[in-house]
């Protein structure tokens, strides 16, 4: 299959899986940690660092394969409102919220192939509030409007 065969197909199947996960029925606890467990976990878990610590010395702790404590709700959501506004966004993506369509750097392990990345970043799109609430923008960047779609239910 080409490139754009795996688009569309990728494309149908986040839209069928959307239409099955709306954002009123994802939550943090129910679907988001199992899944968080499961595949981030192990680099963003319990012995990774908090955020403060993971920015002053990020190369370091890189090389210990740890990226920033993301394993309770509260670490979370500093990567989805604030004070990292965006990140997950920008880490998880596929590639359509980014100007030249590059994945996130996380993309990839969200799933063992395309239908599962596509199937996983859908629970994360609708926890986050779905449509434009899945935004890559940074704090300063988002207005009220944006800010207010998040939803991010525990």
């Amino acid at each position: 299959m080409n490139r754009s065969g795996m688009i569309l197909g990728a494309t149908i199947l986040c839209l069928a899986t959307a239409a099955s996960v709306s954002a009123d029925e994802v939550t943090y606890r129910d679907h988001v940690q199992p899944l968080f467990d499961a595949k981030c976990a192990a680099c963003h878990g319990a012995s990774s660092p908090y955020i403060g610590d993971f920015d002053e010395d990020p190369d370091r702790y890189a090389a210990m394969n740890l990226g920033p404590r993301m394993d309770s709700y509260a670490d979370m959501i500093t990567f989805v409102v604030y004070p990292d506004t965006g990140a997950l966004v920008r880490r998880l993506d596929d590639g359509r919220v980014h100007p030249e369509g590059k994945a996130g750097n996380m993309y990839q392990d969200l799933g063992e192939d395309e239908e599962e990345r596509q199937r996983n970043l859908a629970i994360f799109k609708a926890w986050v509030g779905g449509g434009e609430a899945w935004n890559p923008a940074r704090w300063r960047e988002m207005s009220k409007e944006q800010l207010d779609r998040i939803e991010v239910a525990y």
